[in-house]
């Protein structure tokens, strides 16, 4: 089947969803309203750039036919430029068609948990998360997004062994997802006596903020633990049982949480983590076709593979996976990450693009 052709069936789709939302059957029923209003809200932008598109061919062939007749030649030169353009219209409407029509990440528009941990290289790879924490905070704040530290775990030099994010905003999964995997830094610590560059890693995850209508979690299936908070706090500390800890039982997914003061808002913090981590371990459990998808995908989002290194000394960063260097490792490690991610975003749409074409 040709692009256009399952765009028309696209366009099809969306007359018949916006004749079902003015059905008063599917207003009195909340859930498939909502239903299906998010699937007209997909595929709208699809649908308004098709309708730019025919308009567009129509014009080409009204030129056409124009040209066939007999013009003078101020007239013939006004239709040839038009044409012109028109076409050249015409092409970057299909291309722009083609993106739109690749297969979406469900989980694009989410808001995300991510959790850098500092793992081999002692303090180094702790001031190293703290780095890469400060790097995705100064991100978002160039995207407008909001972070909220949920949890940390912070090292006597000023490092972090592990800190939870949760980055809240328009379509943060869609850029930020492109982060999971293992990051080595090559620099010279500052404990390093004799100036000897040293190979650290920090490993980054990122999972999807899951919502009810992602996963229901049975409550018995939840085993919670509570006791009390270690850590500075003073006398509030030891008077009360407010720190949490949630065992999701089929997973053995455990999170512990004492960052609030209240056990109610330690709760709702480690619900909020636990469903992330139950919905990303069924995500990734499920079956061949979704690891294929992975696969295929940039690198394969495993927390262990090596996706990219920051080499402080020569200052450059190599993302491994698109084979892409810059020499500007100071205003990455600064938060302008966006031409790292529009490549990687662009490398992952060819892909997709090239597996539309062999379907």
């Amino acid at each position: 089947m040709d692009i256009m052709d399952k765009v028309q069936a696209v366009a099809d789709r969306y007359d018949e969803l916006s004749e079902l939302l003015a059905d008063p059957e599917v207003l009195a029923d909340s859930q498939r309203y909502q239903e299906l209003s998010k699937e007209e809200g997909e595929i709208r932008e699809t649908v308004e750039k098709y309708r730019e598109y025919r308009k567009v061919v129509d014009s080409i062939a009204e030129n056409e036919e124009l040209q066939r007749e007999k013009l003078d030649p101020e007239m013939d030169s006004l239709v040839k430029a038009e044409l012109a353009d028109l076409r050249d219209q015409k092409e970057k409407l299909e291309e722009e068609i083609k993106v739109l029509m690749l297969p979406k990440d469900p989980n694009d528009d989410k808001n995300i948990i991510m959790e850098i941990h500092g793992a081999a290289g002692g303090d180094e790879a702790s001031l190293f998360a703290a780095d890469l924490y400060n790097m995705y905070t100064r991100y978002a704040e160039s995207q407008g997004w909001k972070v909220q530290i949920v949890d940390e775990n912070a090292t006597d030099v000023g490092g972090f062994k592990e800190i939870v994010l949760m980055i809240s905003g328009d379509k943060v999964y869609s850029k930020l997802k492109y982060e999971n995997g293992a990051h080595r830094v090559q620099r010279v610590p500052v404990t390093e006596s004799a100036g000897r560059v040293h190979t650290s890693t920090a490993t980054v995850g990122v999972m999807p903020e899951a919502e009810d209508v992602d996963i229901e979690i049975d409550p018995k299936d939840i085993r919670t633990d509570v006791y009390r908070s270690s850590g500075a706090g003073g006398q509030h500390i030891n008077k009360t049982s407010s720190a949490v800890r949630m065992t999701h039982l089929p997973t053995g997914i455990v999170v512990a949480m004492q960052d609030e003061r209240s056990q109610q808002q330690n709760r709702e913090k480690a619900m909020r983590i636990l469903k992330a981590r139950v919905y990303d371990y069924y995500q990734s459990q499920e079956e061949d076709a979704y690891n294929e998808e992975r696969k295929n995908a940039v690198g394969t989002g495993d927390r262990s593979e090596r996706i990219r290194t920051y080499n402080f000394p020569q200052n450059r960063v190599t993302d491994h996976r698109i084979g892409l260097t810059l020499n500007k490792l100071d205003r990455v490690m600064n938060g302008e990450l966006n031409e790292i991610i529009e490549a990687l975003i662009l490398d992952d749409q060819a892909k997709k693009m090239e597996a539309l074409r062999n379907e």
